[in-house]
């Protein structure tokens, strides 16, 4: 009973934490960044090498078409990257980009925190730090598992853009068979609903950790939030609700820390992963491809410095020790890794950097065999 008391008081500090922080992004970017034609916005400067560049509207065409030009001609295509790894063809799909506040890193001060953010050469989004959302879809044999679902309509305009981008990688989402979720921050559901609010991927199985469902579609939880952090708590829980209604939400248990991984389909396998929010899991695919979910937010950062943490973290020791055991294992078994939060297409491996450092290879870009 304690032990369920806590995790619940946990959940709610990271949700409340959350919340705050996104909300404030949310503020800023009405406030800030100007309006984007549909499609990945224009913060991004190295994704699709197949963006559209300026250029005055062809003779005769209609003024209506020439603003239209005028407005996006300078911006990117939607975000696709396929990866062949063994058995699996992977597809990374850019959802948009975050703003995350500076103050939301904690374990490292504020000159330090500029100073690698600077080497790394990471953009500013208005007055926070560009971060990506990334969701991948892995196809094997007749299943099409997508993991993660992006921020839906959650976070404003500059995220919500996975839609366009199945549909410029040809996948419609009626044809996905499984929705596997790391987590359950908006960023990471909201998605699963259209703007309409009907089902997303109307014939997939969502799969999600048991210790976040008990959180996320327990109504009861949203009173221990002020009033004004119930809002990411209430979309989390609306995202999931319909797919718990038709039958279709698979909670899984187990994979506690340092436990054995729980198998949930052929090859792929549920890896504790705690701390960010307790029930937080990571996705083992044929022991070829981990997608870890919210391991990383700063790259340019948390591979050099495991022990820095974000301010919403749930649980910010069992969050870095998470970072370590994982990094460890994907640098010893040479595992390709997918980060929702690494640059686009965020895929490639971790190589050890020193006796407690790491450094993130970002794999290269390759024609498909």
């Amino acid at each position: 009973m304690m032990k369920s008391r806590y995790r619940n008081i946990a959940m709610a500090v990271a949700a409340a934490w959350f919340g705050m922080a996104l909300t404030s992004v949310q503020a800023r970017e009405a406030a800030q960044l100007p309006d984007r034609a549909a499609g990945v916005p224009s913060a991004q400067t190295e994704t699709n090498p197949a963006g559209q560049h300026e250029g005055t509207a062809a003779q005769g065409a209609t003024a209506a078409s020439a603003a239209h030009q005028a407005d996006g001609a300078f911006m990117q295509v939607p975000g696709v990257y396929r990866q062949r790894i063994g058995n699996l063809r992977v597809t990374a799909l850019l959802d948009g980009f975050l703003p995350l506040p500076f103050g939301t890193a904690k374990g490292i001060d504020a000159k330090s925190l500029e100073a690698a953010l600077r080497q790394a050469h990471v953009p500013r989004m208005g007055d926070g730090i560009q971060t990506a959302v990334n969701v991948f879809l892995v196809e094997r044999g007749d299943r099409r598992m997508l993991v993660d679902t992006g921020a839906g309509t959650c976070f404003g305009q500059t995220t919500g853009k996975l839609t366009d981008a199945l549909k410029s990688a040809g996948i419609d989402p009626a044809t996905v068979t499984d929705v596997l979720l790391t987590h359950a921050h908006p960023d990471h559901v909201c998605g699963l609903l259209r703007p309409d609010g009907t089902e997303a991927y109307p014939k997939a199985t969502v799969w999600i950790p048991d210790a976040e469902a008990a959180y996320w579609l327990n109504a009861r939880n949203a009173e221990t939030l002020p009033e004004e952090f119930k809002k990411a708590f209430f979309e989390a829980s609306a995202a999931l609700a319909p797919y718990v209604k038709d039958g279709r939400m698979q909670r899984v248990k187990g994979s506690h820390a340092g436990g054995k991984p729980t198998e949930v389909l052929p090859g792929v396998r549920m890896v504790a992963a705690n701390g960010h929010t307790p029930g937080h899991v990571g996705w083992l695919m044929d022991d070829r491809l981990l997608l870890w979910g919210d391991i990383v937010h700063f790259h340019a950062v948390q591979f050099a410095r495991p022990q820095v943490y974000l301010v919403f973290d749930s649980n910010a020791p069992a969050a870095i020790a998470s970072r370590k055991r994982l990094f460890a294992e994907a640098a010893r078994h040479d595992w390709w890794v997918g980060g929702a939060h690494l640059p686009f297409p965020g895929l490639g491996h971790v190589v050890p950097y020193g006796k407690k450092s790491y450094h993130w290879v970002r794999g290269e870009f390759s024609p498909l065999p």
